[in-house]
């Protein structure tokens, strides 16, 4: 079963709080919901986006040994009291993540909660302008703010990102033919790749399949 779910949110490592419901005609079904958040509860163990993580890809790093805290001596040198460590228990997906993948989905919890949808411009190209110069002599130039362009950059990439959700929660698709629209999907997200250069922040880019980008 793993092997066709390849790609997809059922052997993804964001995929957690998992559900199985069976429905009337006996058939398993698994949802669940994405620790980044890239689309709303519930997705589906077949359901695809760029977002895709093999589970198991992020190593957890080495807990510290838990340290035993004594208390003051009574006479004779004996410890009277112990005070035993406090243990927390986490979700696996959150102990299989290392640092920066912890901050990453930090980050999209937050926005998520506070409602904050506005994607920061790096601060070197404001107030820029992109240059069109036709390759003919005498023939004006066209500027366009740099701001105004980054504002229809991320116009599209949130479009696209609600097509992926259409497509994934459309019951007449087959998931074969999920897969091959969530490809083309991927392949717009590699060629917008060439103004990831814009993004301040790393995390709001676009992330192609490799050679797209």
């Amino acid at each position: 079963m793993a092997e066709d779910l390849e790609r997809r949110c059922g052997t993804c490592a964001r995929f957690v709080r998992v559900v199985e419901t069976i429905d009337d005609t006996g058939e398993v079904k698994r949802k669940g919901e994405c620790l980044l958040g890239v689309w709303p509860s519930p997705l589906y163990e077949t359901s695809t986006c760029s977002q895709w993580v093999r589970r198991g890809d992020f190593k957890a790093r080495p807990a510290p040994a838990p340290s035993r805290e004594r208390g003051p001596r009574a006479a004779g040198g004996e410890t009277t009291t112990t005070r035993e460590p406090v243990t927390l228990a986490l979700p696996e997906d959150l102990l299989e993540m290392d640092a920066n993948e912890f901050r990453r989905v930090l980050r999209y919890v937050i926005r998520d909660e506070l409602g904050v949808g506005e994607v920061p411009m790096a601060g070197k190209w404001k107030g820029g302008e992109v240059v069109l110069k036709p390759g003919s002599e005498g023939l004006q130039e066209k500027r366009i703010p740099i701001d105004a362009l980054f504002h229809k950059i991320v116009m599209i990439r949130d479009k696209l990102r609600v097509l992926e959700q259409k497509i994934n929660s459309n019951p007449k698709l087959a998931d074969d033919e999920k897969v091959q629209m969530q490809q083309y999907v991927t392949g717009c997200y590699g060629s917008l790749t060439t103004f990831n250069v814009l993004f301040a922040d790393k995390d709001d880019q676009f992330s192609g399949q490799k050679g797209d980008e």
